[in-house]
């Protein structure tokens, strides 16, 4: 259903506020330079701190300015299931493609309260579900077994997984469980290129953000089974994939952002702070290397 490179857009802010005029501009820009979907309100998008009102504005404007260019999945997790479904609702209302929905944080469900809480999404909006599993952020780990179960299901409603659990075995015992068609997106920009090969469909990615252009064209590679063009971009762009977590995301793909385009602002909500010198100066000699400054 998803595919290519898919930037999980950060949040701009301005003095404290939502700077929409400057999300237009990067929603635009990220379009015109080859992303074939956008993502917002995601980790990358600090869902965390946004109120509801700018949770469902941020996706509002997302949207209208993708204008059917590229389909919207917008950020719906939350770790109140009720909440999550509040998310779902308004996206689906707004014209979004999908609902990338995590696995509740803090709470630390087991599998069968997973199983519940994707179940009751699933059978109370008819928005397609895109898992995201990120355990070094949420702790529970959605395990293969759940994923299987959940897809099956609801094989309509259920549509992908975005993983980021690192482990690259989790892209083949997806597909031994499930219907090789099942869009499984990477959600670790260092294993792009891994993650394509065992068989996934694509990076929902921070590193896009700022390189969209260089981001889609190494997918493109690895689509035309490129290895050779595909090896040679991911050299260019490996350091700024560390470099976008050298410091606490999305500190640093903000800094990046502010260095290449005057309208985006570096500002981050607490409990976040700007990113430390030393991820800029290795923020600064990524985008170097990959020809971006």
């Amino acid at each position: 259903m998803f595919s290519g490179s898919i930037p999980a857009l950060a949040t701009p802010f301005r003095d404290g506020a939502f700077d929409e005029a400057a999300f237009r501009k990067l929603v635009d820009w990220q379009i015109e330079n080859g992303s074939s979907g956008l993502v917002p309100c995601g980790t990358t998008g600090e869902a965390s701190t946004l109120s509801n009102a700018e949770h469902h504005r941020v996706i509002e404007v997302c949207v209208e300015q993708a204008a059917g260019r590229v389909p919207v999945i917008a950020g719906c997790g939350s770790n109140d299931t009720r909440n999550a479904l509040l998310h779902m609702q308004f996206a689906k209302k707004a014209g979004a493609a999908a609902g990338l929905c995590v696995a509740p944080y803090y709470n630390r469900p087991r599998q069968n309260g997973l199983i519940a809480h994707f179940s009751y999404l699933a059978e109370n909006s008819d928005l397609p579900i895109v898992l995201y599993n990120v355990p070094s952020r949420t702790v529970t780990d959605i395990e293969d077994e759940t994923v299987v179960e959940l897809v099956k299901s609801y094989p309509d409603r259920i549509v992908a997984i975005k993983d980021a659990s690192g482990d690259l075995s989790r892209v083949a015992d997806h597909r031994m469980g499930l219907d090789h068609n099942f869009c499984q997106l990477s959600g670790n920009d260092e294993l792009w290129l891994p993650h394509s090969a065992a068989g996934g469909a694509g990076c929902i990615s921070v590193t896009a953000n700022v390189a969209p252009a260089l981001c889609a064209e190494f997918h493109e590679a690895i689509a035309a089974n490129d290895l050779a063009k595909a090896r040679k971009l991911n050299d260019r762009l490996f350091p700024l994939h560390y470099a976008m977590f050298s410091d606490a995301s999305p500190a640093p793909v903000k800094y990046a952002l502010s260095r290449v385009h005057d309208w985006f602002s570096d500002e981050v909500r607490l409990p976040l702070c700007s990113a430390s010198e030393a991820s800029r100066q290795a923020v600064d000699e990524a985008l170097q290397i990959a020809g971006l400054l």
